[in-house]
């Protein structure tokens, strides 16, 4: 009995000597693994008319990694360890609850909608699974994740009447402070890495500077001056400073907002009890991120990767213009079987990539037709690629694209222009029956009173008039 003991103890101790050495070699292993699965930044999949990305397979060396490192907390990063993203998300909720009227409200009217909650998940499954990578790795609560859910329905293109911009709607100056590139050709309050790296980072800022998640959330809608100054109002009152307490000195869009997150955290936490059938978003990445070499027309990129525009556009909406400028950071999202397909089909090209450079105008006697002329191109066309209304005219030393006229003699639009690249036009004059031109208000005034002009008539004219008169 002793004998098999000491057998026992012998082969336990050979089992461990053996595991301790191979345990390096398997943490290795893992977290290789789960770094592939992060190469150039993933997301969610769904989408019905796009294909899922397969789960990256698991080696038994990493099988055994995952025992040896039970004791460990879990890498944030493990988007396997659910096979639903929904799952995931529930997972990580860390923000503590909001019971009140107002939730119940809120809670009711989502539940009551399957429709809305169907169309903005599958405008999230594009890009879910890489906010929710993303707020692991920082070790944030993952119900931030749905934010975007209140913030812009995860609509990209989204625009409010306060010109906020993107599905994490930062206004202009929001936006600059946490290096959003906003210029003629792009704005980076709508794309999806940038944006999302400058919300998290923001949101983050102010959960340190109020210890509290949900007033940070206030903060993010109402301005962290504002939140700042109602905490000192109710500090000097002797009054609570939490969310609750605070939100009789809010606007009512800042009252209901953690509220609403709080009715989607309710849902997503347990669609069931709601009975809201909740669509499956796969736990696997949905993009890749692809290297542009050149400027590239966006009509050519979608073509390479054989997506169609709208589908390409969705995951690139921070682009402005019809072509894709900028130095070697720039980078297109795509799926990662597109990708593919995109590094193949660029390989075969074999023409050029893009067919747009840039003008710039010095003479206000430079006009969209005379242009069109010069670039064979038609007015509408430049028009549409600038984003001109109609009836517009152009101001001097506006930059615009315009078509290449010739190949091979022309290089790609530098940087520095397309950052300082603006575009200024005005209202065009029209010339009514009576010769008179209809302007409008000067500039300087909000409300100014229409004038009348008289057109111009040149001298030859006028003298030919009045040589007619005195006959």
């Amino acid at each position: 009995m002793q004998a098999r003991n000491r057998n026992n103890c012998h082969s336990a101790a050979a089992l461990a000597a053996f595991l301790a050495l191979l345990a390096p070699f398997a943490s290795h292993a893992l977290e290789h693994d789960l770094d592939d699965a992060h190469v150039l930044t993933p997301i969610t999949a769904a989408a019905a008319s796009l294909s899922t990305l397969p789960s990256l397979p698991k080696t038994s060396i990493s099988d055994i990694a995952v025992s040896l490192k039970a004791s460990k907390p879990a890498r944030a990063d493990d988007e396997y360890h659910e096979k639903d993203l929904w799952g995931r998300i529930r997972s990580g909720y860390a923000i503590p609850d909001l019971n009140s009227e107002l939730v119940t409200r809120h809670t009711t009217w989502l539940s009551t909608r399957p429709d809305h909650i169907a169309s903005t998940s599958a405008r999230a499954s594009l890009y879910l699974f890489y906010v929710v990578s993303e707020l692991e790795k920082r070790g944030m609560p993952t119900e931030l994740a749905l934010l975007p859910f209140i913030e812009s329905g995860f609509n990209p293109q989204a625009l409010s009447r306060a010109n906020a911009a993107g599905m994490w709607q930062f206004v202009p100056g929001t936006g600059r402070d946490f290096n959003l590139k906003q210029d003629a050709f792009k704005d980076e309050r709508r794309g999806v890495m940038e944006s999302t790296d400058a919300a998290l980072t923001y949101l983050q800022r102010l959960n340190d500077m109020f210890g509290d998640w949900q007033l940070a959330l206030a903060a993010y809608n109402w301005g962290e001056g504002s939140v700042q100054r109602a905490v000192a109002r109710n500090r000097a009152a002797g009054k609570p400073t939490d969310f609750e307490s605070l939100s009789p000195l809010m606007p009512t869009e800042t009252r209901e907002y953690v509220p609403k997150l709080q009715a989607m955290k309710n849902i997503i936490g347990n669609p069931s009890q709601y009975r809201v059938s909740l669509p499956i978003i796969d736990n696997t990445p949905y993009f890749t991120a692809v290297d542009k070499t050149s400027d590239i027309d966006m009509t050519i990129a979608a073509q390479l990767a054989e997506l169609s525009i709208d589908e390409f556009k969705a995951l690139n909406p921070q682009f402005k213009r019809p072509v894709i400028t900028g130095d070697e950071q720039t980078k297109i999202l795509l799926p990662k079987e597109n990708a593919d397909k995109f590094h193949l089909n660029l390989a075969q090209w074999g023409k050029e990539l893009s067919t747009w450079t840039v003008h710039k105008i010095t003479s206000a006697k430079e006009n969209i037709s005379s242009l069109a002329s010069r670039f064979h191109t038609t007015p509408d066309v430049i028009r549409q690629a600038n984003n001109l209304p109609q009836r517009s005219l152009l101001k001097a030393g506006s930059t615009i694209l315009v078509p290449k006229i010739a190949t091979g003699t022309y290089t790609d639009i530098a940087p520095e222009v397309a950052d300082n690249a603006t575009v200024a036009f005005e209202p065009e004059r029209t010339v009514s029956k009576s010769g008179y031109k209809r302007a409008g208000a000067n500039a300087g005034s909000k409300s100014g009173p229409v004038s009348l002009v008289k057109a111009r008539v040149s001298r030859d004219s006028i003298k030919t008039r009045n040589r007619k008169k005195s006959n």
